[in-house]
């Protein structure tokens, strides 16, 4: 491979380079085989060498992609899909919770127009949102479900189910003993129904809530202090750290985009033949 570069000598010449070569122990034919071994072995190294740089390249360019929207990449593995999360754009940031025994807040109160007020405020009650036809599917909707009549913008009436879990643990709230004589008296909202309904509506927020937590189950550690310096005593410390969605985005987002307070009588499309309708509720 290396001698092909050169021009051959002269017959005389060449015999006596044949005699040197005898001399000195070393064929042509062994160098040759030699040199392009060697040639060879380079060349493989240079092509491993090569693609290792660009494994290296390629690999700290999505690096730089990945990190720039950590927070959405998280977001799309640890949630189902949802026009929520693409229209609002999905970030975490650190947060101290509130987990005082004794210390009470706005949200604590007992029954009242005030505590009533703070709750209204996360938006326990909006109404639902429009899924477009084409974030259906990869929003977990099924071509049969509930439509929205065409001539009104197409498209799926839904309910943002964050909020759905925040109207269940507000339901909660109202039912607590000290609570529910005040709002079974004023019978408004879920208690515009009889007992029995609503005793039915509190079970059923329960297990929504129950298997949120499980399905969701927070992996953090709840250390203790001490108490009382007199007689100290140890105490869990509920105020922890923890690293939230951006719920105020969202919340605003549904505030915005909730379908009309008095929607016409046809704004929702009849069911189509072939439609699956339930005998009863699911």
């Amino acid at each position: 491979m290396f001698y092909d570069r050169y021009d051959p000598k002269p017959a005389k010449d060449e015999s006596g380079e044949r005699l040197l070569a005898e001399e000195e122990g070393t064929p042509w034919s062994a160098n040759e085989e030699s040199s392009t071994k060697s040639c060879r072995g380079f060349a493989n190294a240079l092509s491993h060498m090569t693609a290792l740089t660009l494994f290296f390249l390629v690999g700290s360019l999505f690096g730089f992609s990945w990190r720039g929207d950590l927070d959405g990449l998280c977001s799309a593995h640890t949630s189902h899909y949802s026009t929520v999360s693409k229209e609002v754009g999905i970030k975490y940031s650190p947060q101290q919770f509130n987990g005082s025994l004794l210390k009470e807040n706005e949200f604590r109160q007992s029954a009242g127009p005030e505590v009533d007020a703070a709750w209204e405020s996360l938006g326990v009650n909006y109404r639902s949102i429009k899924i477009p036809f084409e974030d259906a599917e990869r929003s977990g909707l099924a071509s049969d479900q509930v439509k929205i009549n065409p001539k009104y913008g197409g498209g799926y009436p839904a309910n943002v189910e964050g909020l759905h879990h925040l109207h269940c643990l507000n339901l909660l709230r109202q039912s607590l003993y000290y609570n529910y004589d005040y709002y079974h008296a004023k019978g408004q909202g879920p208690f515009v129904n009889d007992d029995y309904i609503v005793r039915r509506h509190v079970s059923h927020c329960l297990d929504i809530l129950r298997q949120e937590l499980m399905c969701t189950v927070d992996t953090g550690v709840l250390g203790q202090v001490w108490i009382y310096p007199e007689n100290p005593e140890p105490y869990v410390d509920f105020n922890t750290q923890h690293r939230c969605k951006n719920f105020e985005d969202v919340r605003r987002w549904a505030e915005g985009n909730q379908l009309p307070l008095d929607p016409p009588p046809d704004f929702l499309e009849p069911p189509s033949e072939g439609d699956r309708i339930y005998d009863e509720m699911p």
